[in-house]
């Protein structure tokens, strides 16, 4: 007898999977958010190298997905994308037309990217929203990084008239939690400020912050964001893009995101500012009215709470943490 339509098992594939997000979605699924219709495979670049086609291939025809949750890129923090911006174009643009155009082959139900705020227009008004992507050049410091990332809106808008595909695309703002890649020198700002308050703590040190401490950003909790990926996956049937973030008035200053690190930390030190390193884009507010309107109850975990649970995993995971 047929399967009653909607209980065929989801073979959901994450690339990417060993990262920030894709280690977050393991964890909410494993903690019970999972469901009993789907398998999940989450494969990393030891699995595939998916800057190349045939591997790409091969790694779809290996697991048979029916969904993708694709979060592989090359990512890296502002001063290594001011250095390398044609390999971040690069080797984005052949990862994202690998995994869409196979999972096109492969006859994939639905494919959900992960994109970035970054993408945005550099000059623009806030706060940003999804029909804004396209109205201008991003900001030039990760040009080649952002424009691959936006190319993943084109594609998903071209597989869909062209074949119908169910191709689409979530907007983070700033993630970060456990798993993450603390390094100093090429992290985001939050994991970055971990790794050094923890370094500073161990070797009596002042904590010196790069830049001002005045732009401001919107955090989102890695655990957070899987819960919401889970429901995009499952609910959320638009091709459009939609911006996952907490609202605009949770922005923190990074002087603020400093102090939070500090007293999850027990940091008694100094604090210096240094205002000769460059503080990158002031702001970049999104607004996450469409995903309120969409999903009005969801209850994200206060900012402090949340750098507090990550800041407690870095701590007893310093050995082999991403640093």
């Amino acid at each position: 007898m047929a399967e009653p339509a909607g209980t065929k098992p989801k073979r959901i594939l994450v690339t990417g999977g060993t990262g920030l997000v894709g280690k977050a979605i393991e964890k909410v699924v494993a903690d019970g958010e999972g469901r009993p219709d789907e398998e999940w495979i989450f494969v990393c670049s030891k699995d595939a190298d998916l800057t190349n086609a045939a591997e790409t291939r091969a790694l779809y025809e290996k697991h048979r997905p029916t969904h993708v949750i694709h979060l592989a890129a090359l990512v890296g923090g502002l001063f290594k994308n001011i250095k390398y911006n044609l390999d971040f174009w690069r080797r984005n643009v052949h990862i994202n037309d690998n995994v869409l155009h196979s999972a096109y082959e492969f006859g994939v139900q639905k494919v959900v990217s992960c994109l970035s705020t970054c993408i945005f227009p550099d000059k623009t008004t806030y706060p940003i929203d999804e029909t804004m992507i396209h109205n201008g050049p991003p900001h030039s410091s990760n040009f080649g990084y952002s424009y691959a990332k936006r190319m993943i809106d084109v594609q998903n808008r071209g597989y869909f008239e062209q074949h119908g595909c169910r191709f689409t695309a979530v907007i983070p703002t700033n993630v970060f939690g456990p798993h993450d890649n603390y390094n100093i020198e090429d992290g985001h700002v939050l994991p970055g400020l971990i790794h050094k308050v923890y370094l500073a703590k161990k070797n009596g040190m002042a904590l010196t912050v790069w830049g001002t401490g005045k732009p401001r950003r919107q955090f989102i909790y890695s655990l957070d964001l899987a819960r919401l990926f889970l429901w995009v996956l499952r609910e959320y049937d638009e091709v459009e893009p939609i911006i996952l973030s907490v609202g605009e008035e949770d922005e923190v200053s990074i002087r603020e995101a400093a102090e939070s690190v500090v007293e999850a930390m027990d940091f008694k030190g100094e604090l210096i500012f240094d205002t000769t390193k460059s503080d990158g884009q002031f702001k970049k507010t999104a607004s996450n009215g469409k995903l309120r309107r969409c999903l009005p109850d969801f209850q994200f975990t206060p900012f402090k709470q949340a750098v507090k649970e990550t800041c407690d995993w870095f701590k007893v995971h310093y050995d082999i943490a991403r640093k």
